[in-house]
């Protein structure tokens, strides 16, 4: 299955409108509608704002959606520029979703006002981000938006960093949608390799007989309860044209977690195919950076494997020994994440990178803690943990920077071993799953970051769907802003 490319961007025609055979439009007003006359739809606009007894300002917060004659229909939306980027999104992505909710295969964008160059790229992404089918295997298969026509902005080639992203995160939402019987570690390592085909990546992949051999008992004692043995590290890299720095990043790939033998309820083992999503997020990231050829080089390192219950699986009490030499006393055998990433940490930091950056659905605290609307962040300097906020906040993907101290640290004290894996309690479990992973970075600088908003129900921000490939935005940001900052 290839990930569905985002809709074509046409230049409409800019007297004419609508398009011919176009008959679902979004039309974003940058100021107020009665400033507007000319805007598609404005008497029809202005008869529902009067019936429903609303001011203009209305649009700001929802849409407004009607028909307006000959099978047409538009949502109007305001996107005013006192909001922040996550309430300008929104309002957009909620603009669209009653016109996708019919499917069309093509669509207007007609953007209005002074400010319409200033949003034109946010609502771009928007109408890329949403228009493309995710999988089903439902009988009658979902269409994707194949055109949008742009009427409003005429040079739509300097579009090339939303729309790419838009395509890296529909292909992050693509894999982690697909259900664990295909997308099993080995079916996830065959579609990594046709990637690294299409973008150039060099790959490697360290089977989990490699990894034995190496000792990396970490990543091992999860991988050993799976029936099929076909867990694995891959890395892949990417060199930027006339890049001079390097950074590496990391996702936690656990294709499906039962929690092992301290066993999920079924309440709470549904949906754990998703567990995925931070290898995914790397992947998605790496994919963006690639077509926008950003001067830097990147190492991807995906930790694949799966979490079973077995007689080989590991248990509470076990002691294993990291690939650092680290050796780590089981508590919990469904904290199987830092586990893996321990690992991968560790192989990561050999190359010494002037950063790393990893992300995993790692905690339940964390979830606990923001809910699915942030996400958590841990990062190794202030500089790094202002940069991490001040990107989330420009890029509509909101985060909290959590205290990554030393103080924590008692908590994982064995005294059996070098460190607990977690504690049985799961008090504040993702600072403290925070710390174990420390323990694994070498020397680099390091942001961690636990994707509590993975899934929201009914979507998040610019996107729709309940999986919301939050990170991919953040991460391409963040690596932009990194390389200009120079930190």
């Amino acid at each position: 299955m290839q990930t569905c490319p985002p809709p074509k961007a046409l230049s409409g025609p800019p007297h004419r409108w609508p398009a011919q055979g176009v008959r679902h439009a979004l039309v974003v007003l940058t100021e107020a509608p009665q400033a507007q006359h000319n805007i598609p739809g404005f008497d029809v606009l202005m008869a529902v704002l009067r019936r429903q007894n609303e001011k203009p300002e209305l649009l700001c917060k929802q849409p407004i959606s009607a028909e307006v004659g000959d099978g047409v229909m538009i949502s109007w939306v305001w996107v005013n520029s006192t909001l922040s980027r996550f309430e300008q999104q929104s309002v957009l992505c909620a603009g669209l979703k009653p016109l996708l909710a019919e499917h069309p295969q093509s669509c207007a964008l007609v953007l209005t006002g002074p400010e319409r160059e200033a949003v034109a790229g946010l609502a771009l992404y928007c109408v890329w981000v949403n228009g493309a089918a995710l999988p089903s295997r439902k009988k009658t298969k979902p269409t994707a938006l194949r055109t949008v026509f742009v009427q409003g902005v005429r040079d739509l080639s300097r579009f090339a960093a939303p729309r790419a992203t838009a395509q890296a995160n529909t292909l992050t939402r693509e894999l982690t949608l697909w259900p664990p019987n295909e997308l099993t570690p080995a079916h996830y390592r065959r579609r990594i390799r046709s990637l690294a085909r299409q973008q150039g990546w060099a790959v490697r992949e360290y089977s989990l007989a490699r990894l034995k051999t190496m000792g990396a008992g970490a990543f091992v004692a999860v991988a050993q309860g799976s029936a099929d043995q076909d867990a694995a590290i891959v890395h892949l890299s990417y060199r930027g044209p006339g890049a001079t720095r390097r950074m590496a990043l990391v996702g936690k790939g656990i294709c499906f977690d039962t929690g092992g033998h301290n066993l999920k309820p079924a309440k709470y083992m549904y949906g754990m195919h998703e567990d995925m999503n931070g290898s995914a997020v790397a992947l998605g990231i790496l994919s963006a950076v690639t077509a926008l050829r950003l001067p830097v080089n990147i190492d991807c390192w995906l930790a694949l494997a799966q979490n079973h219950i077995s007689a080989e699986a590991y248990k509470q009490n076990d002691v294993v020994r990291a690939l650092n030499g680290t050796t780590i006393e089981i508590v919990h055998t469904d904290a199987e994440g830092r586990m893996v990433l321990a690992d991968t940490l560790s192989l990561a930091a050999r190359l010494k990178p002037e950063l790393m950056v990893d992300f995993a659905t790692l905690t339940g605290s964390m979830h606990t803690a923001l809910g699915s609307r942030y996400s958590g962040i841990f990062a190794t300097t202030p500089a790094l943990a202002a940069l991490a906020t001040h990107v989330g906040d420009v890029c509509g993907e909101r985060v909290v920077v959590f205290p990554l101290a030393k103080d924590y640290d008692p908590a994982l004290d064995s005294k059996i071993a070098d460190i607990k894996q977690c504690t049985a309690e799961g008090e504040a479990d993702h600072i403290l799953a925070a710390r174990f992973l420390w323990r694994f970075i070498g020397q680099s600088p390091w942001v961690h970051m636990d994707l509590s908003a993975s899934r929201n129900e009914g979507g998040l921000g610019a996107v729709g769907s309940d999986v919301t490939g939050f990170g991919v935005n953040w991460g391409v940001h963040f690596v932009d802003n990194w390389l200009k900052n120079k930190l």
